[in-house]
């Protein structure tokens, strides 16, 4: 595992120790495990839509759970009468399937159509977070020369 020094950006960054945190701590997916395969798709401009191949799994026999900037996507057939296959190459394995979200990135919708489960996701920054102008008034009547900051929205 490699960890990085970001003690250099530390001199002029404010508040992005979470994220360089982030990077050194953060596990590499497995190379090898590509099941289920999946799109993530950008559907909007604070809008995206992830796409998993679930062919013969059953919404029952699928779970979707997002917990803190991490969505979940697990599932499992149950022996429900061995079959006597012939040939059998449809996978039907058990899986579970992590992504990072950003912050403030929420699940909208998911659903199971076609053998597709689709996961709609949206950005929504709360209004305390979003940029604001910041006007820097003069001197007031009574001659003080006092500045005075006021917020206001951007337009």
């Amino acid at each position: 595992m490699r960890t990085y020094d970001f003690s250099p950006l530390w001199r002029s960054t404010v508040g992005f120790d979470h994220l360089f945190d982030l990077i050194n701590n953060t596990q590499l997916p497995e190379i090898n495990d590509n099941y289920p395969p999946y799109d993530i798709v950008r559907t909007g401009e604070e809008s995206y839509r992830i796409s998993l191949a679930l062919a013969g799994f059953s919404p029952e026999q699928i779970t979707v759970t997002a917990q803190q900037n991490r969505l979940t996507v697990a599932g499992s057939k149950g022996d429900a009468g061995q079959q006597d296959y012939i040939y059998q190459s449809i996978a039907a394995r058990p899986f579970e399937r992590h992504f990072s979200l950003a912050d403030h990135v929420e699940v909208v919708e998911a659903k199971l159509e076609n053998g597709l489960l689709q996961i709609d996701l949206v950005r929504r920054v709360p209004e305390a977070m979003k940029p604001r102008r910041i006007e820097i008034g003069g001197a007031r009547a009574g001659g003080k020369d006092a500045k005075i900051l006021s917020a206001t929205k951007a337009a």
